[in-house]
């Protein structure tokens, strides 16, 4: 990086920053500072939800996975990308009907209450592990703008990132994020259609739209990854399920629908910048934004690296205010060693302040930003029965516990590459996943429904016991 690419990336780095911590409210109480309220206790508006909603789960890491899949398999690699936006509804329609059909005020209160807690002990491991690798898989990406991994310049980049994202965080918690993320989203947009209007002009508009085969060892098994991953993959994420309690019911499902439809048409969008690559011959090298942001010039780099740092920053600082609300709201609820009114805004800050350190530690070690994605999804297969199905059910904790259990342990088996080949579906990269998340389904269904059935058999015994 020469002087002048160094004044321009550094430059918009250390504004955006300053920019960002100067416009952010700052929240005087704890309603505020964890449910993103007014300082007269209004919940956040219909639109500054949607727009929340949309670039929070924009993330640095998943634009840049949109791009190497177009890169890798042209359109239909965008398309499965960023087919897991459509989840946004579906989590938004399950939300509503948890929330109108049994009062619940968090997925946590909902899992207690049903299946004990246990339950929801297990859950808030899960989403605790989803934010930990948030941390460090946004900051990365934006670090390599500035560097490669093991460079100063690199490390030094995602550091300054994580101060200034943290610094506005815990000025004004979720108030801030929320917030920050209305204009965020503004910025993120602009940006997208000025990488667009070069990316575009640069190709036949028909090449570049029909690129690509649906075929399943050309990317059509990780599209069929992500329908399968819809239904369960959303719910272990509290950066999005946390505002699906800010506001009321109608509101909420409202925001979530036009949220997730149009991030699924942005994220697809910016997969075409892979889809560039792959027609004019550029070497992704595992970072597509990159390799043809530097193949158009420096104003191209830079549009993709500002694409990048918002949409890192608005997952980033949701990714804090949800790991407060969780550790400082939901496990002492939990664990019943708390009132029902919220903790100091002091205790959030901390969280924050820690996660923010050990938070960036994979970034150190050398990590793969898709397998943050696509294993993590896997290893939670087992919330889709729980979150689909659960009106069958009024009390019953081994319906969860077996679901949810035999998904992690065909997640870790996978992960460990211990799953058989027999279990492949077709013969593409993502095979062994798609078989994986497909059988996967259907056993962890099944684990959903024993315990169900087998009280609807024992109460038929005992029932014709008793009439003999």
């Amino acid at each position: 990086m020469n002087i002048t690419e160094a004044a321009l990336f550094w430059g918009f780095l250390l504004v955006y920053g300053v920019v960002m911590y100067v416009l952010s409210p700052k929240s005087r109480n704890s309603e505020s500072f964890y449910k993103g309220a007014d300082d007269q206790g209004n919940p956040v508006s219909q639109w500054s939800l949607t727009a929340s909603i949309f670039i929070s789960w924009i993330f640095a890491k998943s634009v840049t996975n949109a791009a190497n899949l177009g890169a890798d398999y042209g359109v239909v690699g965008g398309l499965a990308y960023a087919s897991y936006w459509l989840s946004i509804p579906v989590a938004g329609y399950v939300i509503y009907l948890i929330r109108t059909q049994t009062g619940a005020r968090s997925l946590q209160d909902f899992l207690t209450s049903r299946f004990g807690r246990f339950a929801g002990l297990a859950f808030a491991a899960a989403i605790l592990i989803r934010l930990y690798n948030e941390v460090w898989s946004n900051t990365a990406v934006v670090g390599g703008y500035f560097g490669l991994p093991g460079e100063l310049e690199y490390y030094l980049a995602a550091m300054v990132f994580t101060a200034f994202t943290l610094a506005y965080s815990l000025k004004g918690g979720l108030r801030s994020s929320i917030f920050t993320d209305v204009i965020q989203t503004f910025v993120f947009v602009f940006f997208l259609g000025a990488v667009l209007f070069m990316i575009i002009p640069a190709n036949d508009s028909s090449a570049l739209l029909t690129e690509g085969e649906f075929r399943l060892n050309a990317g059509f098994d990780l599209l069929l990854v992500a329908l399968l991953q819809m239904f369960s993959y959303p719910f272990h994420d509290p950066v999005l399920t946390d505002r699906g309690f800010v506001n009321k019911e109608k509101t909420m499902l409202k925001s979530f629908v036009v949220a997730g439809l149009l991030g699924f048409v942005a994220v697809f969008l910016f997969s075409l910048v892979g889809v560039h690559a792959r027609l004019n011959g550029i070497e992704a090298m595992g970072n597509a934004p990159v390799a043809v942001g530097q193949s158009l010039g420096l104003a191209a780099l830079f549009f993709m690296s500002v694409v990048m740092m918002t949409s890192a920053g608005s997952t980033l600082d949701s990714t804090f205010t949800s790991l407060a609300k969780s550790l400082a709201v939901d496990l002492p609820r939990l664990a019943k060693r708390a009132k029902e009114r919220l903790p100091s805004m002091r205790v959030g800050a901390v969280v924050m302040i820690v996660f923010a350190v050990i938070g960036n530690l994979p970034m150190f070690a050398g990590t793969d930003i898709l397998k943050a994605t696509t294993v993590s999804g896997t290893m939670v297969m087992g919330l889709a029965p729980v979150f689909l199905f659960y009106g069958f059910t009024r009390w019953s904790p081994w319906s969860f516990h077996l679901s949810f259990w035999t998904g992690l342990g065909l997640g870790v088996l996978l992960a460990a590459g211990l799953i058989p080949a027999s279990w492949a579906i077709g013969d593409g990269k993502y095979a062994t996943l798609l078989g994986v998340n497909a059988y996967g389904f259907l056993i962890c269904t099944a684990g959903f429904f024993l315990p169900l059935v087998v009280r609807l058999l024992a109460g038929r015994t005992l029932a014709a016991g008793e009439a003999r």
